[in-house]
């Protein structure tokens, strides 16, 4: 396999937000805002964008919605000719309320009994899906739909693994998920399901919340919810994460501060395994970690998506593969997302360098 090729699998779901800043309250009965989104189709869509052969591979009931959904893909750049397309079901949906000052984002979801969730390891054909591809992108978002969709994402990552395929994986943890095993709580469920995924990882990616609420490996000194973050508490997170998953050469974890629903700092560190150091990113110029300050935030949904598809790029790219310049494209990509509506980021390879380069006035480009 000589040219690179990033298969990403999971489930996609119409996403319909409410228009601006309104409630659905207000906005409802009304107009919604129609798009497309999902953790692992986001970082799909930025793979194509960013230049990468792309494809994408999930479980979809064969109707127009569905094909709606393959050709806007194909019109990115994706590669849709293994999705699975089944007689009957749905697609799943999720339902968008943009926060603003004080008043967080919100999410509803109605993505039970879709096409994926209802599907086991015995309804894909995993060795064609996968035919010459050098990467797969999981996250632990699918597998908490249901058991047939954990069972498959696993029996997914361990036919990659012994393909030799290079495999990432961001834990994405969703506390209104998980719910579908009697007597755990979605913490439980997920550590218990989450440990056997992620050990076929080379790359495991999280936010500053992930690694305690799946594994509970915590940082010290930190208060997520005041946004007060201990960013040299992660490199410990880190290295425990690549003790207990051998298989790890990075673990990449995003560092949000939340100053606001529409002011948040933004960061991000990288472990190098085999060194045993950590890259943090962005930097001042005397070298100092320094977050973006990214303020009158547009969109926020999918930033950890955009940041996982830098990262993936980053690594896969000669001129950007060492640790320090992997984490600083990664987060200027992230950085650039929140810029944009939808859970896609419409964000080109030179933009994102340009950002690297310290330009980040917003000024008209002519």
């Amino acid at each position: 396999m000589n040219e690179q090729l990033f298969a990403c699998f999971g489930e996609i779901m119409l996403r319909l937000a409410a228009p601006g800043k309104q409630r659905l309250a207000q906005a409802l009965p009304g107009t919604l805002d129609a798009t497309y989104g999902g953790g692992e189709a986001n970082v799909c869509a930025s793979l194509a964008m960013l230049g990468k052969n792309a494809r994408y591979l999930t479980a979809l009931p064969d109707n127009a919605i569905s094909k709606a959904f393959a050709a806007q893909l194909r019109g990115i750049g994706a590669d849709t000719s293994r999705i699975l397309y089944t007689k009957d079901g749905r697609m799943g949906i999720y339902y968008v309320e943009h926060g603003a000052a004080q008043r967080p984002s919100n999410v509803i979801y109605d993505r039970a009994g879709s096409v994926i969730s209802e599907s086991g390891p015995e309804c894909y054909d995993f060795a064609s899906m996968l035919e010459g591809c050098t990467h797969l992108h999981l996250t632990g978002i699918t597998p908490s739909l249901s058991e047939k969709a954990y069972l498959a994402t696993l029996a997914m990552a361990e036919k990659a693994s012994s393909m030799g395929i290079m495999i990432s994986c961001d834990l994405n943890f969703r506390k209104k998920l998980w719910k579908w095993k009697p007597g755990y709580s979605a913490k439980e469920l997920a550590g218990e399901c989450m440990e056997k995924i992620v050990a076929a990882a080379d790359v495991i990616i999280g936010n500053e919340e992930d690694a305690a609420d799946v594994f509970g490996i915590h940082a010290a000194n930190t208060a997520v919810d005041s946004g007060k973050l201990n960013v040299d508490g992660y490199k410990d997170v880190a290295a425990q994460l690549a003790a207990k998953f051998p298989k790890a050469k990075f673990v990449a974890i995003t560092l949000r501060e939340s100053i606001s629903a529409d002011h948040n700092n933004w960061g991000a560190m990288l472990y190098d395994v085999a060194n045993a150091k950590a890259f943090f990113a962005p930097l001042d110029v005397n070298g100092n970690y320094k977050p973006y300050e990214i303020k009158d935030i547009v969109d926020r949904f999918g930033g950890g998506d955009s940041f996982c598809a830098g990262l993936i790029f980053a690594l896969n790219t000669p001129e950007y593969a060492d640790p320090q310049t992997a984490i600083r494209f990664a987060v200027a990509a992230s950085c650039l997302k929140h810029t944009i509506s939808g859970d896609y980021n419409y964000t080109s390879r030179s933009e994102v360098e340009t950002l690297m380069k310290g330009s980040g006035s917003g000024r008209v480009q002519r």
